[in-house]
Order: C-alpha cells, then sequence, then structure tokens
C-alpha cells in the first residue's frame, strides 16, 4: 500500500467513511490529523478529510441543498461561487476548507480539492500542498482514481529529496523527520500556530506507518546501490549514501522536472513530455541541497499564505479566526 491505512481497523474505518454518505459523490478521500496517530488520547481533536472531487463548485452547490450548515457551500450560494473558486484556485492552492463540521458526535474538517489539482501536485509538487500532505501517512477511505499508486511517485522523489539534505550516515527516523520536514520548510503556521515539535512528535507516533509506507522505495534505492541499509528487522534501521557528485546528480535527477527547472541554471534540453529541462549543474552536494531547499521553501511559504487568505474567504471569518485560535493556543502550549 503507497499510501498507509494498515493500521485502521475495520469498523474505524466504515465509521469515518460514513460521513461521505451526508455528501455529493466524490472520488477520492482520505483522513488525517492527530486524532489518528496510534498513541493520541484526544477523542475531542478534529478529524481532517481531503476530498478529491471533479468540479469544486458544483459539488459544493450540490452540498448546499444536503448541508445547509456548511458554510463554505453557503459561500458559493450567496452569490460567492466565483469568488471563492477564484480564491481556491488561484489565490489560495485549490484546496476549499470547511472546518468545525459536526457529524456522529465527532468535529471535522474537510477540504474540497479538484481531481486535476490533486494530481498535479502529486506528480509536480506544483505547490506542495497535497503532495506534502501525502507524503505523511493518512487513511484512504475511496479511491476511485487509484491515486494511491499514482502517489508512488511522490514518495520516491520524497526520498530523493530527503537524502540530498542528509548525511552519509543516519537512521530510519532521521530520514522520516527529513521527508516530514519537507512541507513544513517556509509553512508561515509553523511561526506561531503550530507546536514545535510537530515533526517530531509525526514521526515518533506514526513510525510504523512511515515504515510501511517508504520501505518498498528505500529497497528500490539500495537495489540501484544509492543506499545501504541494515536489517529492518530491529527498532530502527541504520542507513548510509554515497555523497559524491555522480550520486549527487543522480538524485536531483529524480526529482519532479517543475523543481528541477526552479533549480536550473540554465536552458537544456527537450525533457521526454516536450518541455525544456533547465540544466542542472552543481559543485557539490552542499550547493545541490541548498537550492532544491530554495524552491521547496519558497513554494511553501507561498502556498501557506494563499492558503491562510483563500482560507478565511471560504471558511469565514469567523470559524477561520476560531480555527486559528486552536492552533495557536496548542502552539503557545508546546512552547511554555
Amino acid at each position: 500500500m503507497v499510501i498507509s491505512g494498515a493500521t485502521m481497523k475495520n469498523e474505524e474505518k466504515t465509521e469515518l467513511a460514513g460521513f461521505l454518505k451526508t455528501l455529493p459523490p466524490v472520488q477520492f478521500c482520505c483522513v488525517y490529523g492527530s486524532t489518528l496517530h496510534p498513541n493520541n488520547s484526544d477523542k475531542s481533536s478534529m478529524v481532517d478529510y481531503i476530498l478529491g472531487v471533479a468540479d469544486p463548485l458544483k459539488w459544493h452547490s450540490e452540498n448546499l441543498k444536503l448541508n445547509r450548515s456548511h458554510y463554505a457551500s453557503w459561500m458559493v450560494h450567496l452569490g460567492g461561487a466565483k469568488l471563492v473558486t477564484k480564491v481556491a484556485d488561484g489565490i489560495g492552492v485549490g484546496v476549499h476548507f470547511n472546518p468545525f463540521v459536526t457529524w456522529n458526535d465527532k468535529m471535522l474538517k474537510y477540504g474540497v480539492v479538484r481531481m486535476h489539482d490533486l494530481v498535479e501536485d502529486i506528480l509536480n509538487w506544483q505547490r506542495f500542498y497535497i503532495s506534502g500532505r501525502l507524503q505523511k501517512p493518512v487513511r484512504v477511505l475511496l479511491d476511485n482514481l487509484d491515486v494511491e499508486n499514482l502517489n508512488a511517485t511522490n514518495l520516491r522523489t520524497a526520498i530523493a529529496a530527503a537524502l540530498l539534505i542528509l548525511p552519509s550516515k543516519f537512521n530510519e527516523e532521521d530520514l522520516y523527520s527529513t521527508i516530514c520536514s519537507l512541507s513544513y520548510m517556509g509553512d508561515l503556521r509553523m511561526i506561531f500556530a503550530e507546536d514545535k515539535n510537530k515533526v517530531k512528535k509525526i514521526v515518533q507516533g506514526q513510525f510504523n506507518l512511515f515504515r510501511s509506507m517508504y520501505k518498498p522505495f528505500i529497497e528500490e534505492y539500495e537495489a540501484k546501490d544509492v543506499l545501504r541499509v541494515s536489517s529492518f528487522g530491529g527498532q530502527q534501521a541504520n542507513l548510509s549514501q554515497n555523497c559524491c557528485l555522480p550520486a549527487t546528480r543522480s538524485l536531483v535527477c529524480s526529482l519532479p522536472l517543475l523543481v528541477r527547472n526552479k533549480m536550473g541554471t540554465g536552458l537544456g534540453g527537450l525533457g521526454d513530455s516536450g518541455q525544456v529541462v533547465r540544466e542542472v549543474v552543481f559543485s557539490s552536494r552542499e550547493e545541490a541541497a541548498r537550492s532544491m531547499q530554495k524552491v521547496v521553501r519558497r513554494t511553501v511559504i507561498v502556498s501557506s499564505l494563499r492558503q491562510a487568505v483563500s482560507g478565511f474567504v471560504a471558511a469565514g471569518g469567523m470559524n477561520a479566526g476560531r480555527y486559528l485560535a486552536n492552533k495557536v493556543r496548542k502552539a503557545w502550549k508546546s512552547w511554555t
């Protein structure tokens, strides 16, 4: 399984999937968040859904007929359809979030994304929002378009990006923590609205899920002599890599085309897709790592800022303020 859901009990999965029966049809659905961590004891926490649909505007219009209390769909109905979709798709990152939805004695938040945008982000890291989310464990409830297998490309490239940053010797937790941190590079929420130990808690709380996701791809890199790995039988495998320039170039070539083009220093030839590929030349591994991190950080900064603005519009000032206040409260606890 590319996106892990192996530890979810059948009855729990059935219960969470029951929410979909209250909504218009979707093509993809996964759940994530702290309530799904194996070691989480706070059952009052919000459960987060990502819903992939063909046409978000049409979906929200249909949702309003079924759920008149869902604020984001009301924004679509009240003459704000073009504004909401333009903000979320253009100013934002293509995800319409609706927080503080109550269902079956649970507090939920769901984000609606166009399937085309979801696929583009998985393959190209265009906005590094959904792709960053799917680099971490989620529980897939519905997958009509085989997103799980499509996400294999995303996981392979996440390993390549992490290896550029990591030293010659490291362990499994180092690898998963580096992968997890990619989507938080430059995230404005990490400054004041997120737990400072967020990455550590995610990885340590879901270590076995990270392993089940990434082990097949680690073994692929091992078979290509990119990595050397000790046995996975123990608590944690130790890994090592060759940090020479040829190995570095190989990792850079494994990154998404859009990232490589932004890292490029000059125009190169045509790629397999017919697009111009910028030539990526670096004198050292450190230079390559800095360039890649700069591209990812800029992408995340822009996405986090845009999503904050679009979230305020789509979810409404009151709901957005309430959600931010909850985030800041949790962040404050982690710093004191």
